[in-house]
């Protein structure tokens, strides 16, 4: 039982949100940011949770037009998703009452988006949309709310002045986090990327049109490739503007497998024998990524 709800909740895919958390925490390392470790943890535990909640519901909608997809019942299947989204939301709650309206706000809407993913009238991973949000989800959010955590008036403080809400965002500040993020953002919205390039004939038999549809197999193709060099590209900004160190570079070395991979999906997308391309450069990216940070930080 425990291996089918494991597939279930697709253990495998769930190196998206742990590299997102890794990275990050190695950020914040090199910026010499003091880590709340108690709000980290908890933080982390209610992320993964809701991870495995949203491939849950992912699976269980999709089970609709695809019934080998749920290796379990769906009655079980169902209740498995109201836990872990009931223990998800409560330690959620219990963050963002420690952290402040800030994070409430953007983990409600990360609780939306995971949501409205697959559930609803207009399912976002059936718009061309998918690849864009899931990589910003991932990408963009959780790195924030944990920077945010730790450091809050570093990217923008708050304030209530006679009944008027002052935001305030510290924009270099924001810039460079926004820099920072877009490894992990390409990279998670490549997997889809794949998976939808892969599938497209399969997806438009169910009416999932997905952006593959409509840029077509070949531009997808190109687009995968083009996209992990934007990766690279973000990283050299990164030195240029002086938000990591030169020995961040380092992460450079990590183009010659990536690009091997990039060259077996080019030649076929099939799902059994090159989806798994996306896998293999997301791990490299991020553990080259992950590595380069930490090797920063180390000769700073």
């Amino acid at each position: 039982m425990i291996r089918k709800f494991l597939k279930f909740i697709e253990i495998q895919t769930k190196i998206t949100s742990l590299f997102a958390f890794a990275n990050t925490m190695a950020f914040i390392l090199y910026l010499g940011h003091i880590i709340n470790t108690p709000l980290m943890i908890i933080f982390f535990i209610s992320m993964f949770i809701f991870d495995l909640t949203t491939t849950g519901i992912n699976n269980y909608i999709d089970s609709k037009d695809y019934p080998e997809m749920l290796p379990i019942p769906r009655k079980a299947a169902f209740i498995c998703i109201i836990t872990m989204l009931s223990i998800s939301s409560i330690l959620g709650l219990y963050l963002a009452y420690r952290a402040g309206i800030v994070v409430l706000l953007l983990g409600a809407f990360c609780f939306m988006l995971g949501i409205f993913y697959t559930f609803g009238p207009i399912p976002i991973s059936r718009i061309p949309l998918g690849e864009l949000f899931s990589g910003i989800a991932y990408g963009m959010f959780i790195p924030f709310l944990m920077l945010y955590i730790n450091n809050p008036s570093y990217y923008l403080t708050l304030g209530l002045t006679g009944g008027t809400l002052n935001v305030s965002i510290e924009l270099i500040h924001f810039l460079e986090f926004l820099i920072f993020s877009l490894v992990m953002t390409l990279t998670t919205s490549n997997i889809m990327l794949a998976n939808n390039t892969c599938d497209v004939e399969k997806d438009e038999a169910v009416n999932r049109l997905t952006l593959v549809h409509y840029i077509h197999r070949p531009m997808a193709v190109k687009l995968f490739g083009l996209i992990y060099y934007a990766c690279y590209l973000s990283v050299i900004l990164m030195v240029i503007f002086k938000i990591l160190n030169p020995f961040a570079l380092v992460f450079l070395l990590s183009i010659i497998p990536v690009k091997k991979n990039i060259n077996l999906f080019k030649k076929e997308q099939i799902k059994e024998k090159t989806f798994i391309c996306s896998i293999k450069n997301y791990i490299i990216i991020n553990l080259a990524y992950f590595a380069s940070i930490l090797f920063a930080t180390v000769m700073l």
